[in-house]
Parts: C-alpha cells; structure tokens; sequence
C-alpha cells in the first residue's frame, strides 16, 4: 500500500474526491482546472522519450540479453527510481501546475506467458510518485498507455505489429479489466488520485468495440471503486467521439491536439495569422464537439510542440522554436476561454519534448549520442520525424503502393495516407526493432557503478530545464479560474 494510500484511506469520504458536475471538475462543489504533464517514458517507455530503437519490451529483452538478469533488473529499478523523485514534484508543484498523467504499460502488472498473476513490485514505483505527487499537492491521473494485444497499433502501445489485436481478442479485453479491477482496489481510498484513463489513444477500426469496452470497464471499476472520475479518450488517437452515445456517469471525455504547425515539416512556420488562428480554433472545436453537445467537463490529454536544436540542419532552428512557442501559447489560451483541463505532453525525455531532459553531459545521453543521430537521420522513430534525408527512397514506392492498390488511400486510420502507412512499415517496425541490437550493444560489460550512473542521467539534478516552455506553463497556471495547490490542499485539509 502506497504511503499516500495507508494516510488518506481511513479519513477519506465521498467528497474529498474530485467530481465531474456538469460542466466542470469540482471540489467540494467548487470548480477545479487540472493542468499538469504526463511522464511519458517512466512506467510506460517510448523509443524518442529515451533513445531506444524499435518498442519497449524489445529492447528490453534485448538489454535482458546482454546485461544478464540481474544486472538488468538492478538498471530498470535505478531508471525508475530517478526518473522521478521528490525534486521532480517539488519544481512542478514550484510551476503551479496540480496534476501529471502517469502513462503505464501492462507488463509491469503481468507477463503475457503468466497472464492474470499479477507482479508484487508492479505498484512499488506507481505508488512513490503519486505519494510525492500528493505531498506537495499534485493530482494524478492513471493511464493504461499499453495494454494486452494493444488498443492501437503504434509503438506508444508496445504494440509491435500494426494490428490492434485487442479488438479481436476478447482475451485481451478480459485480462485489462482486470487490471483495472486490480489498479481500482489499490487506489480506491486514495483522493489524490484524480481518475484513471482506461485506454490511451484507442483506435477501433470498426469503432463500435471500443464503446463496449468502456461500457464494460467502468461497470467493473465502479462495481470496486464508486468515487474516481474516468477519463475516456475519443477512438482513432483520441481524435474521434462521433460514434459514442450518452456520456457516461462521473466521467470525462478526452481529445489529443496536437497542432501540425508544433512539428516538423508543416504547411508554412505559424506566424499568428487569422487563417492559421481560425484553423486551431476550428480544430478544437471539432474534437470537443461530443462534449459540448453532452454539455460535459473538456480535458486535453495530450498536446503540444517538438523543438528543434543546433545539430538538425536549421540556420533558423531558434526561430522555428519561437513559432513553436507561439502555437503553443494560441492553444492554451483556447483551452483557458473553455475552461478546459489540460495535461501537455511531456515532463522528461532527452531533449526532444519535455520540460526538462537529460543534460548533455550526462552519461546517458554520452554514451547515446551518435546512435540518438543515427536514428534521427534515418528517420527511425515515428514521434516528430523529419524524414528530409529518407524521402527519396520512399516517394517512389509510396506512388508505386497508390498507383497499385488506390484503396491505400483509405486504409485505417485515412489521415495518415499512403507515407503513414508506409514509413510505420518499413522504418518504425522493420527497420526500428533491428536497431534494438546496436542499441543494447552500448550496455555490454556495464558494471553495476556503470549502470547506477546511466540512470541517474535523469535525475532532476541533472537534467536541464527547458526555460520559455516552463515560462509560459507557468504563467498559464495563473489565469483567473484556476486553484492553486496550496488552496487546494487546504480544501483537502491534509
């Protein structure tokens, strides 16, 4: 039991948890804005987030292979241990931002060839950042970023073939309520727990399964735990709610938006004009229409810029940034007029996204620094690619692919086109989960000291902040409306 759980159960009551009240999350009747980060590439890892080739449990197993056991299980414990301690909570607290997403993957709970048997140490780490989180008055959010079979077909889901199985496989379906069954009974107690999202990004092809499932899943979780709020991401990367029906009670609706304008090669640099406004406006508007209509609390699970530096090619690199920076500032001010929760994506990584990330001089990102470009040149991750240095390869054989099956146009999910489909193929599986080898060679003879310090390169201490991102979050966290966390912990009386 998490030291946040064992304090708070026994004095916790129905209206110490946060509630969905129309349009608003409330506290003890009073509205509250949830804005936070997730930390993404802790419990749930992803190849850009910390410089891995190809899906999390092959390059695990292929660090398993060369580290032995032992040496491999002392590693992951450091990374998670350092990846998010006490000085991580007390600067996001320091921003006034109240809440982070906690991305999961469901190998920490189970292994697939001991399914339904679920791991003593699997909440060990969950539990000690939600207990620092509430310490210094943040909330989190539990999400199941990968679950069995996979509920998308991307690499964010450890998902290594492009299928989501878990539709087809009712298996599947089964051993995750049970995980949440199994999550639910831990953190039921718990207030500083602002809800679970079931699902990350689903995509359902036939979008009728997925709303079953959380029909589903929120009767098994309420059957345990009657007072968390569900956060249900909309189906095809929580971009799509068209085909659901009557909101579901105590729950929040959820959209990703990501602006094409925050990433490389987009249709022109964002220079604030009335189309580019219009189009993010129209754009948010479209994603939240279901909870407009439904007249429901909006929370923006995911968005928010990549950034350039000095080794990408750019003479304007810095000005690339500043557009970036300026997207972003249009989008939360979208987000402050409806009063929307949002949480940006993301906390840590090595120097791609996050708020803060992995120094330079670290020993991690030394060691990595040459196969991090190697990836970055042959266009291997799918998250921000700019794919300048591979498009020549793959142009002929996308309009050989149009010209020869013109329904590619059409394939699942449309929007990704021909070049979607293709590069996840050919670069992010085939070419990405061969690369998983040279990556695990780096960690060869490692000693333990060795080890110990390459996960340490992520200790607070050690990382660099991401200075005008944290500027601009945190002016953000003062808008009229919002709580702070000091009122709210008041409110809590903890």
């Amino acid at each position: 039991m998490g030291l946040g759980q064992s304090n708070m159960a026994a004095a916790a009551t129905k209206k110490d948890f946060l509630k969905v009240e129309g349009e608003q999350i409330t506290l003890h009747g009073k509205p509250i804005i949830l804005k936070g980060t997730a930390i993404g590439g802790w419990m749930n890892m992803e190849n850009f987030i910390t410089g891995f080739a190809g899906h999390e449990h092959q390059a695990r197993a292929a660090l398993k292979e060369v580290l032995g056991t032992k040496k491999y299980d002392f590693f992951f414990d450091k990374f998670l241990q350092y990846f998010f301690g006490e000085d991580d909570a007390k600067f996001f607290a320091s921003l006034g931002l109240n809440c982070i997403r906690i991305p999961i993957n469901y190998h920490h709970f189970e292994d697939d060839l001991n399914p339904r048997v679920f791991k003593k140490e699997g909440l060990k780490h969950l539990d000690r950042v939600i207990d620092l989180c509430a310490k210094h008055g943040i909330y989190t959010i539990i999400d199941l970023h990968s679950a069995p079979g996979g509920q998308n077909f991307d690499w964010h889901s450890d998902n290594p073939t492009h299928k989501a199985l878990f539709y087809e496989h009712k298996d599947f379906q089964d051993r995750t309520v049970l995980i949440w069954e199994h999550l639910a009974r831990h953190y039921k107690d718990n207030t500083w727990v602002a809800g679970y999202n079931p699902l990350n990004e689903p995509s359902d092809e036939k979008h009728t399964r997925l709303v079953a499932f959380y029909d589903r899943v929120e009767k098994a979780i309420r059957a345990i735990d009657p007072n968390h709020i569900l956060f249900l991401d909309g189906n095809t990367f929580a971009a799509d709610l068209r085909h659901f029906g009557k909101p579901l009670p105590n729950s929040v609706y959820t959209c990703h938006d990501y602006s094409i304008y925050g990433f490389p090669n987009p249709p022109s640099l964002y220079e604030g004009s009335k189309e580019q406004i219009d189009f993010h406006k129209d754009s948010f508007k479209s994603k939240t229409e279901y909870m407009r209509k439904h007249k429901g609390p909006v929370w923006v699970g995911e968005f928010g810029p990549v950034y350039q530096n000095a080794e990408d090619g750019f003479d304007n690199w810095e000005h690339i940034n500043d557009t970036r920076f300026d997207v972003l500032k249009l989008q939360l001010g979208i987000y402050s007029k409806a009063q929307a929760s949002w949480s940006i994506w993301l906390y840590k990584d090595v120097g791609f996204q996050g708020m803060i990330y992995a120094g330079e001089d670290t020993a991690y990102v030394k060691l990595l620094k040459d196969f991090l470009r190697k990836k970055k040149n042959l266009a291997a991750d799918k998250w921000g690619v700019d794919d300048r240095s591979v498009r020549h390869l793959f142009q002929p054989l996308e309009e050989w692919l149009e010209t020869s099956a013109p329904s590619f146009k059409e394939r699942y999910p449309s929007s990704w086109g021909v070049e979607g489909h293709l590069s996840r193929l050919v670069r992010n599986i085939l070419l990405s989960e061969e690369l998983v080898k040279e990556f695990a060679g780096f960690f060869k003879d490692k000693t333990y000291d060795e080890l110990e310090e390459l996960a340490k390169s992520f200790e607070f201490a050690q990382c660099t902040q991401r200075t005008r991102l944290n500027e601009i979050l945190k002016a953000d966290s003062k808008r009229s409306g919002e709580k702070s966390n000091r009122a709210v912990m008041s409110e809590k009386g903890d």
